[in-house]
């Protein structure tokens, strides 16, 4: 049987508060996780990739690009130094809440910080997500983990509703045009080309939520604000089989368009990532700057929004928004602010599967 709704918590669709809807005890920062040396690499790819029937080959060239590093992702250690930046930013408007840290594919696994508020005592955490467009990867699938997370815990697991998703935060933005224009800054004089990447999903998926649009308007926002007509969105980091259409064009297929037209100078801004994670350090400053390098392009990467202050002011103010009845919600450009609380059909992964609340057993 599927979950019944009197059972569910936050934040399965459909749940119903368990206590007054701005009350929480902490705030929970879930993201994807990150192998943090070279033992860690396969066991990670392995729970990435679990259920996706990825060969093992596959799993040996992305393995690969790991090692390039150490077998190190900066992910993890960038989302510690977000938490501490987010704890000052919290302490210093009177929050005086604890930020725990939850990770979808390795440690800290979310399912052991979910038992850790437990027995902590926390009633209710407010799960803010490192992903800023909506999407199934980006939203839902982390839902999902989150109410993995706690029938595995148990009855008392805490309730995790969600932040919204920030894409047109006035912080978010500021952070990555301030990165933007940093970038610039270092190309000389002449017509640039800004090629705002993200990652690439599945069509079918993106027939199902708002990432291409809210894309489009997180990069139109910046594009504007350091006064550059030139631009366009493109995709990177694909990872399905050939024959399933996924989002395009590819970052590396644009810069031989971006070169056809004769612009020399080009900024790669990854608006669709919040941190210079791997798939930032080699999808771009190694395979997009080869590809640049070839076609003969001065290409500059711009830095993602990681700890720049207005990101982390921003992400505080979204908190002490959902904590302060009737407080404003502020938004940039055209598509408002985004929902607190999830429709039931929103970011559904297009492949028919139900999520797990729905699901029978």
């Amino acid at each position: 049987m599927a979950t019944p709704v009197d059972q569910r918590k936050q934040p399965a669709d459909h749940a119903i508060p368990r206590l007054p809807e701005h009350i929480f005890d902490a705030i929970l920062l879930v993201s994807f996780g990150g192998p943090e040396g070279l033992d860690d690499v396969m066991p990670f790819l392995e729970n990435v990739t679990h259920g996706r029937g990825v060969p093992r080959q596959r799993l040996l060239e992305v393995a690969h690009h790991y090692e390039r590093f150490g077998g190190v992702s900066p992910i993890n250690e960038q989302n510690r130094a977000l938490i501490a930046a987010l704890e000052l930013e919290l302490r210093a408007v009177g929050v005086e809440l604890p930020v725990y840290f939850g990770n979808r594919n390795w440690h800290p696994f979310l399912q052991d910080t979910m038992r850790q508020m437990r027995d902590d005592g926390v009633r209710r955490a407010l799960a803010v997500f490192t992903s800023a467009f909506s999407s199934y990867s980006g939203c839902r699938q982390y839902r999902e983990d989150l109410f993995f997370a706690q029938q595995a815990v148990g009855e008392d697991a805490p309730e995790v509703p969600r932040v919204r998703m920030f894409f047109n935060h006035p912080g978010f933005v500021e952070a990555n045009v301030a990165r933007v224009r940093d970038a610039l800054a270092q190309l000389p004089d002449g017509e640039v080309h800004i090629a705002f990447a993200a990652h690439s999903i599945p069509l079918a998926m993106a027939r199902n939520c708002a990432y291409e649009a809210q894309l489009r308007e997180a990069s139109r926002l910046v594009a504007d604000a350091v006064g550059v007509g030139d631009w366009s969105v493109v995709y990177q980091s694909r990872s399905g089989p050939p024959q399933v259409p996924w989002l395009e064009p590819d970052v590396g297929d644009h810069l031989e368009h971006v070169a056809a037209r004769g612009i020399r100078n080009v900024v790669i801004s990854p608006i669709g990532f919040v941190s210079d994670h791997l798939e930032v350090l080699y999808d771009l400053d190694i395979e997009a700057r080869e590809r640049a390098d070839e076609l003969g392009l001065e290409m500059t990467r711009a830095g993602t929004a990681g700890t720049h202050p207005a990101f982390v002011a921003g992400l505080r103010d979204l908190i002490v928004e959902r904590m302060t009845p009737g407080a404003t919600r502020p938004a940039l450009g055209r598509l408002g602010p985004s929902h607190d609380v999830c429709a039931p059909d929103c970011c559904l992964p297009g492949t028919g599967r139900l999520s797990p609340w729905d699901a029978p057993d």
